[in-house]
Order: structure tokens, then sequence, then C-alpha cells
């Protein structure tokens, strides 16, 4: 897919118009960092106003996030990535300054090591691929026994009432090029209404170290979101159990924002 007309897609929707037009500048060339920097930025990071910077600013040795929390500087290198990124911390300030100051503080207490921890790999995976949803409670019941069929065929009219918002900057960059098994890994954030700014607050408040070292995350392949991707309109999409694949009975369960 061409990225200018990726901000077309649904799952870009809470990011317009702010997406078309700085998809539509890297397209014809500009640097990333430079046109991220041409748009608002509505919040300062411990050590100053947020930046947007070339991607190799950061010097050799340093992680990535401590020299954002040193710097507000967010390295940048041109491509779609990065670019998605500094759109999610571009409109989701709060969340993104929580999970950079975990990382970094947890960067701080145990160092760079061969393995993250379970509480960097969670900050991780929902900063790359992870998701909120606003949506009805039989959906949210669905969702969490994965019954495919319940979330997205016997149910589907009441997606109407649900909003999916994706937050992981990689799953963002998937997108561009959909593929069946894009998912999404959802954390429930009470509140996440369909205000953003609402949103990035719930989001924020809900980055909690000791839930999130649980990995309290549920999957969802995204393209099964009815008016997602023309191919789901057929029910027997969702019988691919590669993609819809079955909970597992050692799983612990996600609580609901209703519970």
């Amino acid at each position: 897919m061409n990225p200018a007309g990726a901000a077309q897609q649904p799952w870009l929707a809470p990011y317009a118009p702010r997406s078309a037009r700085v998809l539509e500048r890297a397209g014809q060339g500009a640097p990333v960092a430079e046109t991220l920097s041409a748009e608002p930025v509505s919040i300062d990071l411990p050590a100053g106003p947020l930046r947007f910077v070339p991607g190799d600013s950061a010097p050799s040795g340093e992680a990535y996030e401590a020299f954002i929390f040193r710097t507000a500087c967010v390295p940048t290198r041109d491509n779609l990535h990065d670019l998605f990124n500094g759109l999610v911390w571009l409109h989701f300030p709060q969340a993104k300054r929580r999970l950079n100051e975990l990382q970094s503080t947890e960067i701080a207490r145990a160092g760079i090591g061969a393995t993250r921890g379970p509480l960097r790999d969670a900050l991780t995976l929902f900063d790359e691929n992870g998701a909120v949803l606003d949506a009805p409670p039989a959906l949210w019941e669905a969702l969490i026994a994965r019954d495919w069929q319940q979330l997205f065929v016997t149910r589907r009219e009441q997606w109407r009432e649900a909003r999916l918002l994706i937050f992981g900057h990689a799953l963002l960059e998937k997108l561009c090029s959909p593929r069946k098994a894009a998912t999404a890994h959802v954390l429930v954030a009470p509140g996440a209404t369909r205000s953003i700014a609402a949103a990035d607050a719930a989001i924020a408040s809900a980055l909690q170290p000791a839930h999130l070292a649980l990995k309290p995350f549920t999957p969802l392949p995204v393209l099964g979101v009815p008016g997602w991707w023309a191919p789901n309109e057929a029910p027997a999409f969702y019988d691919d159990p590669r993609v819809f694949r079955q909970k597992r009975g050692a799983e612990a369960p996600l609580i609901s924002p209703s519970a």
C-alpha cells in the first residue's frame, strides 16, 4: 500500500488529519524528524520540550529510551516505523511519556542485559503492538473468551458501538501492507472514550508496573474488525485457526472493564 493512501484507512482515523499531512510530506522526501517537528507538540518531558531529531543523534552505547529521558529528543530515522512512532507521540504524549519514564527507570535500575525483563518486555509489547478497545460488555466478554464467532459474526452489529484505537507504532507500520495475521495486544484502559485527550490520559493511567509485569493483554486480530478489511465480510474469514486461535486453558483471564 502507498503510505500516502494509508492515511485513509480506518485504523489511522484517530490520527487524522495530522497523519495525512505527515505522510504526504514524508512521501515527498522530507526527513521524517523534520516532518514531525513541523507539527505542534503539546507536552514537555522531564528534560524539556519534546523534539524529534535525526536517528543517529544518540551517542553510541546509550540506550534509546534513556537518551529520550535525558534529552527530551526522540531519535527518528527516515522510515515508516519511526514516522508512526512520532505520530503516536504527537497524539498520545502522556502515554508515551509514561512509557518512556518506566523504561528509563527500569534501565537505570537493572541496566541493559541479554533480556529486558518482564516489565520492559510488557512496555515494549504495548508500545509496538498495543491497542485499547471501547466496546459493549458483550464484545469484551467474547474477546476475553476468544470466541471469535460471537465477537465478529453473531454480534457483528454491535461493533457500530465500539472503537478500537491502535496505539502501537509497529502495528501501524504493518497495516500499511495489511496481512490477515496482524494482531494487536489489547490493554484495559478505563475511560478511553472517543476523545483523544481522554484516551491519552486513560492509557497513561493504566500503565502501572505491577500490572504490566503480568502482561495483562489479550490478542485481537485487527483485520477481523468489521469495516476494517473487505475480506472479513465473508463469515468463513474467521474459520482460520492460525489467526483466530482458541484460548489456552492455562492463560490467566483478562479483567473486563465492566468488572
